[in-house]
């Protein structure tokens, strides 16, 4: 693994900078500055403009003699250090005169393998959302911190080029030299999540550990079970289960010890949200979480069946939302382990029992449907594979993840299952 210590801290001294705001006062900053609004559920409410998914053909891995033999090109769009070079020249101009947040975090509730990071971000609602979303540190831990790793996020800094004669003004760069990511030219926040978990796709799998795109609960007798999924496909949905206890939604690890959660936070799809259908989200939405692109009646009440500005309207908000949840959000060596797969064409059954052998096929397949808002430019269901259940965050060669997950099954005994969350007949 790279050794190269954590690159030089960005001047803030033209900034003005505040260290680590409460969840408080990060919302009065929001309403003040017209940022977001308040939803009659105590939730702070944004709008995240032209992007309200990720945008992956603008995401770039410095490639460098560090990253250059571990990364996997074919699916990681690569930039040269100079161009970073670049990239950190303009964030440092930017900066200037600019109001900056400064949210310390940590990635990963497992302790031997936890990630200091260091957010720098220009919007409060970015800030509360990646505070409630990853781990938050505790006051003796916030007393000496030293990030392992920065991330400047700078939404309204636009970074125009020509790619392939289409014009783009959005960037996300992750540099594994200098332990930085840059991002600008996009609002949506779930950039600055997915940034960290590809960071953590990059260094887990070289310490012999599995990194997974999925999401964890444990049940009441202590059994584990893994829910495999492509973005939207049911991972928050399906672990959110009143009968189990919650590990985590969206990104984790299995080492010899079980399964950790990467995050702090659930990062959930709303879109014809009831209490009905799910009520551990519906009643996490509260003060302290946030909403994304929902439209909301003049009472200020969210419209969770509205598509009007985009299909992929979400909720942040920190575990301690869950009632059920665990802490830390550790568990065993999981019983179950399910991949969701979300059949666009009616094809697969609604459960099937697989053998280890069918299980690789289907992790290094991933065939599933890229469900609408998740992307830039997805509006239905597009049949799609998606290796490991999750390319776009994929740093290493795809083989990694499943010799690390063949051996995982094999040394515990594992049962894996597809279940289609899809369409069916």
């Amino acid at each position: 693994m790279p050794t190269t210590p954590s690159a030089k801290p960005l001047d803030l001294s033209a900034a003005t900078v505040h260290f680590n705001r409460p969840v408080p006062v990060l919302v009065e900053d929001a309403l003040r500055r017209e940022i977001g609004v308040l939803a009659h559920n105590g939730a702070l409410v944004a709008y995240t403009g032209k992007y309200t998914g990720r945008t992956p053909k603008d995401k770039h891995v410095v490639r460098d003699a560090n990253s250059e033999p571990h990364v996997w090109w074919e699916n990681n769009q690569a930039m040269s250090p100079e161009e970073f070079d670049g990239l950190v020249q303009l964030a440092q101009e930017k900066l200037a005169g600019r109001t900056i947040d400064v949210v310390d975090t940590i990635g990963g509730a497992a302790a031997e393998h936890q990630l200091k990071v260091r957010f720098l971000v220009e919007s409060p609602y970015h800030a509360l959302f990646i505070r409630q979303m990853l781990i938050r540190p505790t006051a003796e831990q916030l007393a000496d911190f030293e990030p392992d790793w920065t991330v400047v996020d700078l939404g309204t800094v636009k970074y125009e080029r020509t790619v392939d004669g289409t014009d783009r003004d959005a960037v996300i760069a992750i540099d594994f030299s200098r332990r930085m990511v840059i991002i600008m030219g996009t609002l949506y926040a779930g950039e600055m999540k997915k940034s960290v978990f590809s960071i953590m796709n990059y260094i887990l799998p070289l310490k012999g550990v599995m990194s997974m795109h999925c999401s964890a609960n444990i049940g009441k007798d202590g059994d584990t079970a893994l829910f495999f999924g492509l973005s939207g496909t049911g991972k928050t949905t399906l672990s959110a289960d009143p009968e189990r206890f919650l590990i985590g939604d969206d990104e984790h690890g299995w080492d010899d010890n079980g399964v950790f959660n990467v995050e702090g936070g659930c990062y959930a799809k709303c879109i014809d949200l009831s209490r009905e259908k799910e009520p551990d989200i519906w009643d996490a939405i509260r003060f302290g979480a946030v909403l994304e692109n929902v439209e909301m009646t003049d009472a200020r009440v969210p419209m969770y069946e509205s598509k009007k500005f985009t299909e992929n309207t979400r909720c942040a908000y920190p575990l301690e939302h869950i009632s059920n949840a665990v802490f830390p959000s550790v568990g065993g060596h999981p019983q179950n382990i399910i991949f969701l797969t979300a059949d666009a064409f009616g094809v697969l059954p609604p459960i099937s029992r697989l053998s280890p052998e069918e299980a690789m096929v289907h992790f290094l397949n991933g065939y599933t449907a890229k469900v609408a808002g998740t992307e830039a430019g997805v509006t239905e269901p597009q049949m799609t594979f998606s290796t490991c259940f999750g390319a776009p965050f994929m740093t290493l060669h795809p083989k990694v993840y499943a010799d690390l997950l063949r051996a995982k099954i094999a040394e515990h005994g594992s049962k894996v299952w597809l279940v289609n969350t899809g369409w069916t007949g």
